[in-house]
């Protein structure tokens, strides 16, 4: 059964930087596309950034300058190193990852800005 395990999420205030880590386990499978989704209160789910497994990275734009995605693959994890976070990158953040016949989910790690 594979897991996704988000962490590094927390309180931070405006200005501030975060880095998200997420764990794969248990996927008999390589892992290929792994990436971020975020979700504000009240809000849709969004899409962060992803990275292909020959790393290339891909970000939505408000992600572009602020945001860095990375992997290593050794260790079965995806980054997501956040800068300049604003109150608006206020939301649980979700990790995926594209292994075998499937895409699973993590149950997302919380980020609050403050102002």
């Amino acid at each position: 059964q594979v897991h996704v395990v988000e962490s590094g999420g927390g309180l931070v205030q405006a200005g501030g930087s975060l880095r998200l880590s997420c764990v794969v386990s248990g996927s008999e499978y390589r892992i290929d596309d792994m990436g971020w989704y975020r979700q504000a209160p009240g809000k849709k789910r969004e899409y962060v950034a992803h990275i292909t497994r020959r790393g290339t990275t891909y970000y939505v734009d408000f992600a572009k300058v602020r945001f860095t995605i990375s992997r290593d693959d050794s260790e079965k994890t995806v980054y997501l190193q956040m800068n300049s976070l604003k109150p608006e990158d206020t939301a649980d953040y979700y990790c995926y990852a594209d292994t075998g016949p499937g895409r699973y989910w993590g149950t997302g790690t919380q980020v609050t800005v403050s102002s």
